[in-house]
């Protein structure tokens, strides 16, 4: 998948144009075989209009507090290829984290898939289904149509479906009150 981001903008004389037209390259990583990610729009601070269409700067995968991203996550079905057996997981992690900074670090080593981020997440699932799994197991499946608002909770994304998932999301930072270790 290529979408295709269209931004409009406003002159200094206050008339609307359209900025740019472009299509959004996937970021694809080792460690998720068949993934793609799609890293439209961000910025770690809260945007003050006009604005002339430039790209804000999004330095990492997660907004800073304050922060948004705008992005599409295509989630591998069953059939997506298995890491072949010259699989070096420090370089993979390694590819990780230079690809879509700040993922590796929400990431659980012990439970493949659950992370946890200070984040308030809109989701809508575009094509496909995924199963939302909790904490403590409880599960929701997602179809095309479906939205989730996903509130900083710990969380994994199973697609347990051939077809791949196709999701768009939009993610605002937020402060968490407590520390996670303690609840």
């Amino acid at each position: 998948m290529k979408p295709r981001c269209v931004v409009t903008a406003q002159t200094a004389d206050g008339k609307a144009i359209f900025a740019s037209d472009e299509r959004v390259d996937p970021i694809t990583v080792g460690l998720i075989p068949g993934g793609e990610f799609h890293a439209v729009w961000g910025a770690d601070q809260p945007v003050q209009l006009p604005v002339d269409g430039s790209r804000p700067t999004a330095p990492s995968w997660f907004p800073a507090p304050g922060g948004f991203r705008f992005a599409f996550v295509t989630i591998p079905g069953t059939d997506a290829p298995a890491p072949g057996p010259d699989f070096d997981l420090m370089a993979a992690l390694h590819e990780l984290e230079q690809r879509l900074p700040g993922m590796a670090q929400t990431l659980e080593p012990d439970n493949p898939g659950m992370h946890t981020t200070d984040t308030v997440d809109y989701g809508v699932i575009l094509s496909g289904s995924v199963v939302l799994e909790l904490d403590d197991g409880a599960e929701r499946e997602l179809h095309a149509g479906d939205c989730i608002i996903q509130n900083g909770t710990r969380h994994a994304w199973r697609n347990r479906e051939l077809e791949p998932c196709v999701m768009a999301v939009a993610t605002v930072g937020a402060v968490r009150a407590h520390d996670r270790s303690t609840s």
